[in-house]
C-alpha cells in the first residue's frame, strides 16, 4: 500500500470506535504514526499510541497533547472527531445539556486545536480535519441542539482556515450524512420499530442507504493528505447527495 502519510504524526480524537477507529486504521495502513485520544481507549487499535482524554476538559487535552509529543516528537495532523449527540426540539433540552454538547462538540475541537497549534506550526504538512455533519447544512427534525453545535463546527472550520493559512496550516471538515455507526445501531435498537426506523433513515438520503464509516474515513484521509495541499476552508459532503440534490418523486 502506498505510504501517503509515511512518518507523519496524527492525533485522532474519538479514535477508539466508530468513524474515528476507521480513520485510525486507514492512517496506520498508509504509514502514519497515530495517537488515539478518547475517553475510553480500551478498544483502540493496538498499533496506535493511546491517551485517555476528555476533550471537554482543557487540562486533560493539554496533558494528552504533551504526551503525544513526548511519544512521537511532533504533530502534523489533527483529526477532531470526538463528539456527542442530542435529540429533540429547542423545547426538549435544558441549558445544562446545551452547555454540555457545545463543550464537547465545539469547544472541544477548539481546545485540541489550540493545544496542538505550536507543533502544527513546525510541520511542513500541517492540517486539521473536523468531523462536522449534514446537520450543519440541512434542517433535520428533532436535532435542534446537535444541529446548532455542528453549524458552529462548520463556521469554526472556515474561521480557523482563514486564521492559520499564512502559517501553513490547512483546516477542513467533512459533513457525513447518517452513517452506519455503532451509535446509530444503538439508536435503532432502542426505537419502537428498528426496521422501520432504519428504512426511514435510509430513505432520507438520496442514494437510499446509510453512509459507511469507511467512506467517511476515506474522505478525511483525502483532506488530511499532503496531496490535498491546495484544499483549505472546505467542507466535503459524504451524504449520498442529501445536501445538494433535489430528486423528483415519481
Amino acid at each position: 500500500m502506498e505510504q501517503h502519510f509515511g512518518g507523519l504524526v496524527a492525533i485522532v480524537t474519538g479514535g477508539a470506535s466508530g468513524i474515528g477507529a476507521a480513520v485510525v486504521k486507514e492512517l496506520i495502513d498508509h504509514g502514519a504514526r497515530v495517537a488515539v485520544l478518547d475517553v475510553n481507549v480500551d478498544s483502540a487499535d493496538s498499533d496506535a499510541f493511546t491517551v485517555r482524554t476528555d476533550v471537554g476538559d482543557d487540562q486533560s487535552v493539554r496533558a494528552s497533547v504533551a504526551a503525544v509529543v513526548a511519544q512521537y516528537g511532533s504533530i502534523d495532523i489533527v483529526i477532531n472527531n470526538a463528539g456527542i449527540s442530542a435529540q429533540g426540539t429547542v423545547e426538549d433540552n435544558p441549558d445544562e445539556e446545551w452547555a454540555r454538547v457545545f463543550n464537547v462538540n465545539v469547544t472541544g475541537m477548539a481546545r485540541l486545536s489550540r493545544a496542538a497549534l505550536p507543533y502544527l506550526r513546525a510541520s511542513k504538512h500541517a492540517v486539521i480535519v473536523n468531523t462536522c455533519s449534514i446537520a450543519a447544512t440541512a434542517g433535520l427534525q428533532q436535532r435542534a441542539l446537535y444541529s446548532a453545535s455542528k453549524g458552529a463546527v462548520l463556521a469554526l472550520t472556515r474561521a480557523m482556515a482563514a486564521d492559520h493559512l499564512h502559517e501553513g496550516i490547512r483546516v477542513n471538515c467533512v459533513n457525513p450524512g447518517t452513517a452506519d455507526t455503532p451509535w446509530v445501531g444503538r439508536l435503532l435498537a432502542n426505537s419502537t420499530d428498528p426496521d422501520a426506523e432504519r428504512l426511514a433513515l435510509e430513505a432520507r438520503q438520496p442514494h437510499g442507504r446509510l453512509v459507511s464509516m469507511d467512506e467517511i474515513a476515506d474522505a478525511i484521509l483525502y483532506l488530511a493528505s499532503p496531496r490535498s495541499g491546495s484544499t483549505t476552508g472546505a467542507s466535503l459532503a459524504i451524504d449520498g447527495g442529501m445536501q445538494n440534490l433535489r430528486l423528483r418523486r415519481d
